[in-house]
């Protein structure tokens, strides 16, 4: 088994503990080329670019982690409680559906977080309308495409300044 590497900057601790992750599930790195119908046209590098360029505008420091492993996303997760995070977007693909391990591991770890979907899952399969994270998520933002993901930090970076004055 591969796995997908962090290819943002690592650190062991973030400075003010005001860091954001955003963790992609599986067959997210396919985006761009795979149904674009459902999932649009821009690809998973373009997404986090742009989230990275608006969290260093704001001055904070944010990962983007793709893995189309539950381990380790699951592993992902708990290193982030190490590294300080404190929020995440997750977009937890078909693990939505069925990561009962994903979602303890979110849980176990208390960081608050935003589920993102790019399709609006109310419009397709009915196994795909029950989300095994949703309860526990902050908000839910389904539908938007890649749009989704930049309300999802403009939210947490509203949460960071909240907390931060």
């Amino acid at each position: 088994m591969k796995k997908q590497k962090d290819t943002s900057s690592a650190t062991s601790q973030v400075p003010g503990g005001a860091g954001l992750l955003v963790l992609h599930g599986p067959n997210l790195n396919l985006l761009g080329s795979r149904e674009p119908d459902h999932y649009g046209s821009t690809t998973l590098a373009e997404i986090n670019r742009a989230l990275a360029q608006r969290a260093e505008a704001a001055g904070v420091h944010l990962e983007a982690f793709q893995s189309n492993h539950e381990g380790v996303l699951i592993e992902r997760v708990h290193a982030a409680r190490e590294q300080g995070i404190r929020y995440l977007i997750i977009n937890p693909a078909a693990y939505t559906h069925t990561s009962v391990a994903l979602r303890d591991a979110l849980a176990g770890t208390d960081i608050p977080f935003v589920e993102v979907h790019l399709s609006n899952v109310y419009a397709r399969e009915p196994f795909r309308q029950h989300s095994y994270f949703s309860d526990l998520a902050l908000g839910v933002i389904t539908g938007l495409g890649s749009e989704g993901y930049l309300l999802a930090l403009e939210y947490l970076l509203s949460k960071i300044s909240t907390d931060q004055g």
